[in-house]
């Protein structure tokens, strides 16, 4: 199914369908390591909104060209900023939704980073609030602002704790050291190491983004909404009122889960429709 809504465009970023129902969404400033501009961070949050609203699209993938998945910002431009007078920080001229539109947004659908390499900085900030994290096992990761003098301001920070413990995010916040994946994924930042010899990232990020999009689509919105409800810091039962609240009718009443309970009982593949959530 061809997507409905107008395709975004971008210079940098490059938009591809591996499955009529996955975004793959390529970071192509190869030789920049795909350090991401101030230009850049609008595209992104411009082409997320979209993978949002376009009704055809139900999970994305975030990657890079060449030996990085991504290295930050742009720091030639970032120093221009600060060297001219009255300029804004950085922070604030990104979009509400963080570093690559990805940092701090919350958005409807499933976001899956396959880290093909270089994850530095706001490279790390991305990943740190993606919904999965596939990685190559050459990829590393970290946020290494404090030796330029700057601060990670996109979400890591009170993000990084919750997810590996406060004394390893001072590790990672305060030196600067790069972590292989393999140490990222027992601490927790990443889900699957794959192995370059056998299996490209993306190629394994397509293939468990199609096992997700095989899923309810309304099922798997509101279930991504419950993980974080809960995860960014509400209560356990707050989050399952506030989820009961305002999704139990609607995903009652949709065309997919009736779909699926009727498949169940005529023993066959469920047929799904479009989210209309």
């Amino acid at each position: 199914m061809a997507p409905t809504l107008p395709t975004p465009s971008s210079n940098t970023i490059t938009l591809s369908l591996p499955h009529p129902h996955v975004l793959l969404v390529t970071l192509s400033r190869p030789k920049a390591l795909n350090s991401i501009s101030t230009a850049g961070h609008h595209d992104l949050d411009a082409i997320w909104t979209w993978m949002d609203n376009e009704p055809s699209i139900r999970v994305g993938i975030l990657t890079g060209s060449g030996r990085a998945f991504c290295a930050g910002a742009d720091l030639k431009e970032w120093n221009s900023t600060v060297q001219t007078p009255n300029q804004p920080s950085q922070a604030r001229t990104m979009p509400p939704t963080g570093f690559g539109g990805l940092s701090r947004r919350s958005g409807k659908k499933p976001i899956i980073c396959a880290v093909n390499g270089l994850c530095l900085g706001g490279g790390c900030e991305m990943v740190l609030n993606a919904d999965m994290v596939i990685a190559s096992s050459q990829a590393y990761f970290g946020l290494p602002e404090v030796q330029r003098g700057v601060v990670a301001w996109a979400g890591a920070l009170p993000r990084l704790g919750r997810i590996v413990g406060r004394q390893r995010a001072m590790e990672m916040a305060l030196t600067g050291r790069k972590v292989p994946a393999e140490e990222a994924a027992r601490w927790g930042i990443v889900n699957e190491v794959v192995d370059d010899s056998k299996k490209g990232v993306v190629e394994r990020a397509v293939e468990v983004a199609v096992q997700i999009a095989g899923n309810s689509p309304d099922a798997v919105l509101v279930s991504r909404e419950g993980v974080k409800l809960g995860w960014e810091g509400v209560g356990a039962e707050e989050a399952t009122g506030m989820l009961i609240q305002e999704w139990s009718e609607k995903l009652n009443q949709g065309e997919n889960i009736k779909e699926g309970l009727r498949a169940f009982v005529e023993k066959r593949k469920p047929v799904w429709r479009d989210s209309k959530l």
